[in-house]
């Protein structure tokens, strides 16, 4: 049988109150629409069960107003992403954060029963136009406002979700493309990895880059790789979680987070190529004199790259460097192909996940088995392989017919 709880006076205590020991406050906890641990405070327990039933009454009215159709976007998200319990806590923060960013301090204030189709409309053409996102990014927001009206439509709230239709005819009328991903060339590769190598400044990303390259890990995967991750004895990186910067409450500043992998499929086993094996090497004999990484992200340590300061390079800062590498590269390379008279090979604005998908593009190119080809690369659905494969392939079936012409001699 259950203990019940008192106050230092006898009295009984409800479910979610306790009355603190260090100072005699008492604390009332519950969880807000977010899914979020929250908490009141008071010096006396009648005080205490005013703040409840004010809280209490607050959320019966927001409900209220939910039911009368009178609730704002705003609202009505927050209900819909408090509902999604088996998201993972890095994608619910990411899906807050997009929210929060492109919607509602502006067309989420609306209230969602007075939405039409055109509102919708042109609250995308504002985005795409005036604050000059992608359609990529677009989409990731209508993918956020189309759950969200599709839940007010089930609760007959509304009678038809206003979202219904308008990224089609955004992709249709816009004239904007998503701006799909493109893995670099055999030579950009070749080239890039090439100048970092005898670069006296970046030399020292070389291993990081390798890594990259040659498993085809996202950015966090492999920033979140430990040393207990790697098997040098079977030749094995397992992905088994990833590094997560979780923007804070109320603050432009981040915080690191062990998170598990995008998906359950993203839980897997890679093989070491030996140039990776290389890499990895390189990175623990010189650690052995300059120290390991000694950061402790919730609870786990031993993490494999390293920046100045000791601790998990950012993301971000990775992405930057490859942008400054590529300016440097691209800069020298015009000035020598003028001297050697030749075409330049430049290299294209990139990121650390079209590292991602250039692995993707070099092991389509010589593995024919899809099967294997989604389980290196994590992929949840076939479909991303197949894309990957359809593109990578088609560049070989040029290739084919080039090499079918210089040979056949019968035309």
């Amino acid at each position: 049988m259950a203990k019940t709880r008192k106050d230092l006076r006898g009295r009984v205590l409800r479910k979610g109150e306790v009355q603190r020991s260090s100072d005699k406050r008492y604390m009332y906890t519950y969880t807000d629409p977010l899914g979020r641990r929250k908490f009141i405070y008071a010096n006396d327990l009648a005080e205490l069960r005013e703040k409840e039933e004010k809280l209490l009454k607050d959320q019966l009215d927001g409900l209220d107003l939910y039911v009368a159709g009178k609730a704002s976007l705003n609202d009505t998200f927050d209900r819909y992403i408090s509902t999604k319990h088996n998201l993972r806590e890095s994608t619910k923060s990411s899906y807050t954060y997009t929210y929060d960013h492109y919607v509602r301090g502006t067309f989420g204030q609306k209230r969602i029963a007075e939405i039409k189709y055109s509102d919708v409309l042109q609250f995308y053409y504002y985005l795409l136009n005036q604050k000059n996102i992608s359609l990529g990014t677009l989409d990731t927001v209508h993918c956020l406002l189309h759950p969200t009206f599709q839940l007010a439509v089930r609760d007959e709230i509304i009678r038809k979700n206003p979202t219904d239709g308008v990224m089609k005819e955004i992709s249709r009328e816009s004239g904007k493309n998503r701006g799909a991903r493109h893995a670099l060339t055999v030579d950009q590769q070749r080239k890039f990895m090439e100048y970092i190598a005898n670069h006296p400044i970046y030399f020292h990303w070389w291993p990081m880059f390798t890594v990259l390259l040659g498993t085809g890990c996202r950015i966090g995967e492999a920033l979140g790789l430990r040393w207990q991750d790697l098997d040098f004895d079977n030749r094995v990186i397992s992905i088994n979680h990833s590094i997560v910067y979780y923007p804070m409450n109320g603050s432009n500043k981040s915080v690191l987070r062990v998170a598990l992998p995008k998906t359950d499929a993203g839980i897997r086993t890679i093989p070491m190529l030996d140039i990776v094996k290389d890499a990895f090497e390189m990175l623990y004999e010189e650690q052995q004199e300059t120290g390991f990484n000694e950061t402790e992200i919730d609870g786990m340590s031993g993490f494999i790259f390293c920046n100045r300061f000791g601790s998990v390079p950012n993301p971000q800062t990775v992405n930057h460097t490859i942008k400054r590498i590529a300016n440097n590269y691209n800069a020298e390379e015009v000035v020598q192909a003028k001297k050697e008279n030749r075409d330049p090979v430049i290299l294209p604005n990139f990121s650390c996940h079209h590292l991602r998908h250039t692995f993707c593009t070099r092991l389509c190119e010589n593995e024919t088995n899809l099967k294997v080809i989604q389980s290196i690369m994590g992929h949840k659905n076939i479909e991303t392989t197949l894309d990957i494969y359809a593109e990578a392939t088609e560049k070989k079936k040029q290739e084919s017919f080039e090499n079918l012409a210089a040979k056949l001699d019968i035309f």
